[in-house]
């Protein structure tokens, strides 16, 4: 397929390289910076154009990779028949495209990206459509380079980027606060990283229910007195510690049986 990209940031960048290495022919890149763009068109072996007006009408699918809350503007300066056009936000209906053809849908990569990434990640795709025969069409386009493809309709994606916010923004900010932890107490952080690595991996094989340790499912008020005690000085992170032994307890207690 034959395939327009609009928008030049982590996301259009990194399913850009990802289509690149694939069958499909990524003809234009569309956005508003024109250095931005130019950079990204180049790196794609592609046109570029920071006019709509000029956008190509030959691809057979327009991928809009621009922020949730840009989708809806793009999408009212598109009529394209019967292109296909898809965004790939999680939290956006599929039916905000609705006017820019008769046939649309959701690319959703279900991955945290960043253009500067050096090797290209794992990247399940979730996607939805507004007929069947669009649905085929971007599984068989999103078969060509992503390693997993799956449908999801507008409101189990939305409860999927739930579950993804927990375990990746979520996360991170907790290693965030660890980090900012001991850097103020003059402890190196990267001795809590094989910790962080043994963690990730034993999830990959078991439930996170079934590998869970640590103070607040033990029940260990002891240990947990002490910690709170180290964290007086630290009032806003002493509260978050509170809130997430108080959630250990009760979700263990509740699945207990």
């Amino acid at each position: 397929m034959k395939v327009v990209i609009i928008g030049s940031g982590n996301v259009a960048t990194v399913l850009g390289r990802k289509i690149l290495k694939s069958e499909h022919e990524i003809i234009q890149v569309a956005g508003r910076n024109r250095e931005e763009v130019a950079a990204l068109a180049s790196a794609l072996n592609a046109g570029y154009t920071t006019d709509f007006t000029e956008m190509s009408v030959l691809a057979d699918i327009y991928i809009i990779c621009v922020s949730d809350l840009a989708i809806s503007s793009v999408a009212s300066r598109l009529q394209l028949d019967d292109k296909v056009v898809v965004h790939t936000a999680a939290a956006v209906s599929k039916e905000v495209l609705a006017h820019a053809s008769t046939h649309y849908g959701v690319l959703y990569p279900l991955q945290t990206l960043k253009k500067e990434v050096t090797s290209l990640p794992v990247i399940p795709i979730v996607i939805d459509a507004n007929n069947e025969t669009t649905k085929q069409r971007l599984m068989l386009f999103a078969e060509g380079w992503a390693e997993q493809v799956s449908v999801a309709s507008d409101e189990v994606r939305l409860k999927l980027h739930v579950a993804a916010v927990f375990v990746n923004n979520f996360t991170n900010h907790l290693f965030a606060i660890a980090d900012q932890f001991c850097k103020s107490n003059s402890i190196d952080f990267d001795l809590l990283q094989p910790l962080m690595g043994e963690t990730i991996s034993r999830i990959e094989k078991h439930r996170p229910l079934e590998v869970q340790t640590g103070p607040a499912m033990r029940k260990d008020f002891d240990t947990i007195l002490k910690h709170r005690k180290v964290l007086e000085e630290y009032p806003q992170t002493l509260d978050l510690y509170n809130s997430i032994t108080k959630s250990i307890g009760q979700f263990y207690d509740a699945n207990s049986e």
